[in-house]
């Protein structure tokens, strides 16, 4: 009970304008400075949307990161029945959101392996709102507390200094 206590009074505090990071509760950890988002070196940023991914990582330090992209793994889109709750309707019309929430799912699980072999260890989330809640159904518990930031915008596509720039001014 304390946990919701602790999440309803952040985002009490974002809405009336305590606070303009747009992090998520599970992003405690974050070191900040002025609302500036540091990545550690070896932080990895996972690019999500509800087809696609990028995966990049920090290659610099902290005071001057330099992102590099690395290569996307492919995911096995099996996990259909995560979007279940999600039916064909009027707010729904093309149907495909099953297929949206099944590959949040698939590269939640991706995430959840990469920490829990240790290969990932500082985690920064970059993905549409719907997206990124789909996901945090997915993390386990160690992806939640690898997760230093998270950003809810669609930047598939985005060259890394447009990435760093947008982390910067969150």
């Amino acid at each position: 009970m304390a946990a919701r206590a602790k999440f309803t009074a952040i985002l009490t505090e974002r809405m009336e304008g305590g606070a303009k990071s747009a992090l998520h509760p599970f992003s405690q950890n974050v070191k900040q400075e002025s609302d500036t988002m540091l990545i550690p070196h070896g932080a990895v940023i996972a690019l999500v949307d509800g087809e696609d991914w990028q995966i990049l990582r920090n290659g610099g330090t902290e005071a001057e990161p330099e992102l590099t992209v690395l290569p996307t793994p492919e995911l096995a889109e099996t996990n259909h029945g995560s979007g279940g709750r999600h039916q064909i309707s009027s707010a729904n019309p093309s149907g495909n959101q099953r297929d949206e929430d099944a590959h949040a799912a698939a590269v939640g699980e991706w995430l959840n392996r990469q920490v829990q072999d240790h290969k990932i260890e500082k985690l920064v989330v970059i993905a549409p709102p719907r997206t990124l809640g789909e996901l945090r159904h997915h993390y386990s518990k160690a992806v939640q507390n690898a997760v230093i930031g998270e950003l809810a915008k669609d930047f598939m596509d985005r060259q890394p200094a447009q990435i760093l720039a947008a982390l910067r001014s969150k």
